[in-house]
């Protein structure tokens, strides 16, 4: 019998009972101490061996001289387990010494920098988190024992991304022709900031490029000359103060009576009157600081041209009408059901239950917001909105008022999409501006003959956008910038207007580009053709000016008698591609610096405190331009 028989029949222990290797052995007899087995791998040869009750290193020697390589027991108990989490302990450390290897190989110091980087720039968060021991706890974790860098180390690298990202900025504008600006002022948390962004086309792919170029705060009293004093400075360090074509700012006050001051078309007019005061200054030893700070030419913002007319003309005609009663008590209805979905979570809930829907609530004081809020809750049936008006003890609206609210609705959906189309930034121009208001006035018009409630408020607004565009249509520049988009060439414009507008247009590209007038140079075989030709002449000879214009002209007829819409049809007019790249680059909205305010934790964050008004700026920057910039993208 074997040792596990053993076990059983004989009340002696031995080492052999628990011994992995026990089961290469027989049981044959016990001699004093020791016992006194058979080895089983020995076999047809019987080799008795005699061993320690206590010890087992005789038979671990034979096994070692004559059957090296055996195998231990699988079915071992004590010994088994033993050697199992022996095993186990093995392998993990070979798998922890892995992940460390891939880790290290994967995840080094420099990208663990650039990914802290990255949370810093994106989220504007502040540098002092880097000192915080639970964050550098979290990186050390994450790494593998890898370090947090410290405050010093990101100052470093936000002066080194900011670098090369306005030296790459300052390279793609280098090549750019024609630029546009729009400017904005902010104030938050009793601070004041000027935003700019820069906007250009590639001239190559026609696609509309943006970057921000300033986010300077303000300090001390704002005035015209520090505000018009840091949009020349932001020009300047670019190097585009000669590119501008227009700055884009609201029509407040302000800004139209800042650019009517110093823009570059004030100052020529009032060229005699500066000469003889600086002269004057010169001649007492003043310095002259106000002598080379110019500005570009405004364009006003249309975006914010329509919210002031749907909301100062549009509260001005309802007011004075007969609707003013019902108006009032409708938006009083709404405005409460808002406030009670916006304060309470059970009022967005009972919302979503009885609609099926997210109820939207105006969080912004913007009208196209509260328009597309008051889309949603006209899609409510009547039953819907009783029971969402009974569910949140709000006065419950009325038949009439409901009617109000749908035709409200139905009949500003034009000025709804024309505000949408003028706050897009990649497919909207200048040459947008003057067939959108047009086609808006048609559709208001159209509305007007079957309005029950707004038929006298619509008269009103038609003649509010007559009045407060009336120098947009009157504006040449936006008239060419419409004549070269593909989408609408001179198809908006009266038949008798055209041809005039043709001629403009042929003038605009000999002043824009002077070398077209020039003779192309040709082979001789070609010049001695020409020079017959104009031996055998009847009449006076063509200049070679009026030969190029009437080229000119050809080309610009072919392209108003075009059909395609698109832009890759340019690529075949080049006189009106670079008419298209002068005026449609400037934008006709503010949207995109306004946006530069809002994006997510710049301006009203308790960790912006924490920064300095330069970094603040940099740190700014560097967020918007992470697209247009391929230096500041890390993997």
């Amino acid at each position: 019998m074997d040792v596990d028989q053993q076990e059983a029949c004989s009340e002696t222990k031995s080492a052999m009972h628990t011994w992995r290797y026990r089961h290469h052995f027989t049981y044959k007899a016990d001699q004093g101490k020791n016992i006194i087995v058979q080895c089983n791998l020995c076999l047809p040869r019987v080799n008795l061996l005699s061993t320690s009750k206590t010890s087992t290193s005789n038979l671990k020697k034979h096994l070692d001289r004559t059957h090296l390589g055996c195998e231990a027991r699988p079915d071992a108990k004590r010994g088994r387990k033993k050697e199992e989490l022996n095993g186990e302990e093995s392998r993990h450390c070979q798998l922890k010494k892995l992940k460390q290897e891939i880790i290290s190989k994967c995840m080094t110091q420099a990208k663990t920098d650039d990914l802290i980087y990255n949370f810093i720039v994106e989220d504007c968060q502040s540098f002092y988190v880097l000192e915080q021991p639970g964050f550098r706890k979290l990186i050390a974790g994450l790494t593998e024992g890898l370090k947090s860098m410290d405050r010093v180390t990101l100052f470093t690298k936000v002066d080194q991304g900011f670098s090369r990202m306005r030296e790459e900025l300052m390279a793609k504008l280098s090549n750019i022709q024609y630029v546009c600006t729009t400017a904005d002022v902010w104030t938050a948390s009793s601070r004041s900031f000027l935003g700019m962004t820069c906007h250009w086309i590639d001239p190559a792919s026609l696609e509309r490029k943006s970057a921000a170029v300033g986010f300077a705060r303000l300090q001390g009293r704002i005035t015209h000359d520090s505000i018009a004093g840091r949009i020349h400075d932001i020009h300047v360090a670019y190097n585009i103060e000669s590119k501008v074509q227009t700055t884009v700012t609201d029509n407040g006050s302000p800004f139209v009576s800042l650019f009517k001051e110093f823009s570059v078309d004030s100052q020529e007019s009032d060229d005699d009157v500066g000469f003889y005061e600086n002269v004057g200054g010169v001649l007492e030893g003043e310095p002259e600081q106000d002598m080379l700070l110019f500005l570009p030419s405004i364009q006003r913002c249309a975006s914010h041209t329509l919210e002031l007319i749907v909301t100062e003309d549009f509260w001005q005609a309802v007011s004075q009408g007969p609707m003013c009663q019902l108006h009032y008590s409708t938006m009083a209805k709404v405005y409460a059901l808002w406030s009670k979905c916006h304060q309470l979570q059970v009022g967005m809930e009972a919302a979503e239950e009885i609609g099926k829907m997210a109820l939207v609530v105006p969080a912004v004081i913007r009208w196209n917001v509260e328009y597309c809020a008051m889309q949603k809750m006209v899609s409510l049936s009547e039953r819907e909105l009783t029971e969402l008006s009974a569910r949140l003890e709000v006065p419950r609206m009325q038949p009439e008022e409901m009617a109000f609210l749908k035709e409200y609705v139905s009949v500003f959906h034009p000025l709804a999409f024309a505000l949408e189309l003028f706050q897009a930034e990649q497919k909207c121009y200048l040459g947008l501006v003057i067939p959108t208001i047009l086609s808006l006035k048609n559709k208001l018009n159209e509305q007007k003959g079957g309005a029950n409630y707004f038929s006298d408020v619509i008269a009103a607004i038609v003649s509010a956008i007559d009045l407060r565009f009336l120098e947009l249509f009157a504006s040449t520049e936006a008239k060419i910038a419409t004549a070269t988009t593909p989408q609408f060439r001179l198809w908006w414009m009266a038949a008798s207007e055209r041809d005039e507008m043709c001629t403009l247009l042929a003038t605009e590209v000999s002043q824009m580009d002077p070398a077209i007038f020039t003779v192309p140079t040709t082979s001789r075989n070609t010049s001695t053709i020409e020079s017959e030709d104009d031996f055998f002449s009847y009449g006076p000879v063509k200049p070679a000016i009026q030969i190029e214009q009437r080229g000119v002209l050809d080309e610009i007829h072919k392209y108003i008698e075009g059909k395609g819409k698109s832009l890759e049809c340019l690529q075949d007019f080049p006189r009106v591609k670079q008419l298209f790249l002068k005026y449609n680059t400037t934008l006709p909205s503010t949207a995109p610096v306004q946006r530069l305010f809002s994006q997510k934790g710049n301006l009203v964050t308790s960790q912006r405190n924490l920064l300095t008004d330069d970094y603040f700026e940099r740190i700014q920057l560097l967020r918007y331009n992470s697209n247009v910039c391929t230096s500041l993208i890390t993997e």
